[in-house]
């Protein structure tokens, strides 16, 4: 590809309709996944799922409504986008191959490595000390900043006991099989 883009242009004029449909696609996707979980926020607090006030939420009334959203989002959000990105791919595939090369997962960019999953496994332990402390049906707004601050310590603490042990066990196997 050269260095102004000027294959990408070329693309692009060639196929100006497919990408009017992309783009367009693309923000009727976002408008209506916003849309979506508009609306089951109101249906959560009409129905009764979730309580009016966010200060009566208890965890379980937050994991509820995180998996009840997820699972409305991906019903009538992902279901139309994986329709539309098979779409999208055949039209792709169909592309003669010259016009294909090279355009498709160009890896020439540095992309972000993300968190690697530690928020979500950390608010995981969360939610069981939570449960194990007998909180479960509290409303949030309740929890007191040490009560908090004690939990994450006590989370950092199991992380190091469940990593720390079979790292210090893995680390003497390796000191004592090294030839002396």
């Amino acid at each position: 590809m050269g260095a102004d883009g000027s294959e990408w242009k070329g693309f692009f004029r060639r196929h100006w309709g497919a990408a009017f449909i992309f783009g367009v696609s693309v923000v009727l996707a976002l408008a209506w996944g916003v849309y979506i979980f508009w609306w089951f926020t109101g249906n959560a607090q009409s129905s009764g799922l979730v309580p009016d006030t966010l200060g009566l939420w208890t965890m379980g009334d937050l994991l509820t409504f995180v998996i009840y959203a997820i699972f409305w989002e991906l019903l009538l959000v992902g279901v139309p986008i994986i329709i539309g990105v098979v779409v999208a791919w055949r039209w792709w595939r169909r592309l003669p191959a010259e016009e294909r090369m090279g355009r498709l997962f160009d890896n020439s960019g540095k992309g972000g490595r993300g968190s690697g999953g530690a928020s979500f496994l950390l608010f995981l332990a969360f939610c069981l000390k939570v449960y194990y402390d007998g909180n479960w049906n509290v409303p949030i707004a309740s929890f007191s900043l040490n009560y908090v601050v004690g939990s994450m310590i006590t989370i950092i603490a199991w992380a190091a006991v469940v990593i720390g042990i079979p790292a210090t066990v893995a680390f003497v196997w390796w000191i004592r099989r090294q030839p002396k």
